[in-house]
């Protein structure tokens, strides 16, 4: 049981960041204007901020500080979604790619919204 624990944390956390090196590429892609630099610099802020506050939970001194990481995570997950839709509907990255992307944010926004309620004992 503890090892699945160990393996899932570490699989998990390999997800996280080829999801942010996925997004990198796609930012950098981005067509060179405004919309594209104001969009993509928020889009990498919150979706390196999943990883980053991630990685800060794994350290947390509290049971308390670690919840309040994952809450973070779980919301840039959120938050990456808008940035993804509103380049997905000002045409300026394809449906396919968009599509690709929200699946993964939802499957790990699910992951974390399902260890939060696991780790404040709610079901």
């Amino acid at each position: 049981m503890q090892n699945d624990r160990v393996k899932f944390k570490k699989e998990f956390k390999s997800r996280l960041y080829v999801f942010v090196l996925q997004l990198i590429q796609i930012i950098e892609a981005l067509p060179k204007d405004r919309t594209c630099y104001i969009l993509g610099d928020q889009l990498l802020r919150s979706g390196t901020s999943i990883i980053g506050n991630y990685i800060e939970g794994q350290s947390a001194s509290s049971k308390r500080d670690f919840i309040k990481y994952f809450d973070s995570s779980l919301k840039s997950a959120n938050e990456s979604k808008l940035w993804i839709a509103l380049l997905r509907d000002s045409h300026k990255i394809s449906r396919l790619t968009s599509e690709k992307l929200l699946k993964e944010l939802v499957e790990i926004s699910n992951i974390f919204g399902a260890s939060l309620l696991t780790l404040k004992n709610k079901t």
